[in-house]
């Protein structure tokens, strides 16, 4: 595992830099403006999504680490790949981007809050010498520092951004999937059987939060648009962010496991879904 410890971190901060460098103050007024559509957005994402992830935990036979791994990408915020395929959904960009970048700030406590609560109700101690202040500040160095620094480049150089766009949206995608690729190389051996038994639990995860977020967007968002969007942000997480957290906590593998099933499973739904939802106007 010391490849992927090696490189979440520093894949982490390069794509919140990336995130950063998309954003500026607009994106984050555009919450008061539309609160309704945000707060509907943030309670699928943040309270909704760990819940039904616990549930399922529940409902199935998984081993404490797979059970606890399900809870950690369950707690991750959205990922960069949700704004692009809300644009390519014909989906609420703005609306995307202000979830991304809010709910992003605010992981670093709400991620350890649900992993620490989730990992004592699974039974699992948190052995590494680590308290919920520690990774807090860690997530604080790897996600927070890197947008802001993001955010102050653009406002200097708004015009040369903007026409990079693409690029740095590409960018972040690829780092994301070095990670993966460096979790699958590093652990061919042992990873097969782990997805054996933590494939099936996130496809079905992944599946109820696209259609939830979907469907509780229908009666409490403002429009079809935001419907895309929400649902999207609902579906695709952060799998670096996941890793990153996974690998300061575990040294075991298998808490890494559902990250990765996860990473792979979403992205096949989402552009399914993405494939579908874009016909409807």
């Amino acid at each position: 595992m010391e490849i992927v410890t090696k490189i979440a971190p520093l894949a982490l901060a390069l794509i919140m830099l990336g995130l950063g460098l998309g954003l500026s103050i607009a994106d984050f007024s555009r919450v008061l403006r539309s609160p309704k559509d945000f707060i509907t957005g943030f309670i699928g994402q943040v309270i909704l999504l760990p819940i039904v992830a616990f549930i399922l935990i529940k409902v199935f036979t998984l081993s404490p680490e797979l059970a606890l791994g399900v809870m950690i990408i369950a707690a991750a915020p959205g990922g960069v790949t949700s704004n692009v395929l809300t644009k390519f959904a014909n989906g609420d960009v703005a609306l995307s981007v202000s979830l991304t970048a809010v709910v992003s700030l605010l992981s670093i406590f709400t991620v350890p809050l649900i992993i620490y609560n989730a990992a004592n109700l699974i039974g699992i101690e948190i052995v590494k010498e680590i308290s919920m202040l520690t990774i807090s500040l860690k997530m604080f160095l790897v996600v927070t520092v890197p947008v802001l620094i993001g955010m102050v480049v653009r406002s200097f150089f708004t015009s040369f951004i903007d026409s990079k766009t693409l690029l740095i949206q590409r960018s972040s995608i690829i780092l994301f999937l070095i990670v993966f690729a460096a979790i699958w190389i590093e652990e061919w051996d042992n990873i097969l059987n782990y997805l054996l038994s933590a494939g099936l639990i996130t496809l079905i995860l992944n599946i109820i939060m696209i259609f939830l977020g979907y469907y509780i967007a229908k009666f409490f968002a403002s429009g079809l648009p935001q419907r895309k969007c929400i649902s999207l942000e609902c579906g695709l997480q952060n799998g670096t962010l996941a890793v990153f957290v996974a690998t300061q906590l575990f040294d075991d593998i298998a808490f890494m496991v559902p990250t990765a099933a996860y990473a792979l499973i979403m992205f096949v739904t989402a552009i399914i879904f993405v494939l579908i939802i874009r016909k409807i106007n």
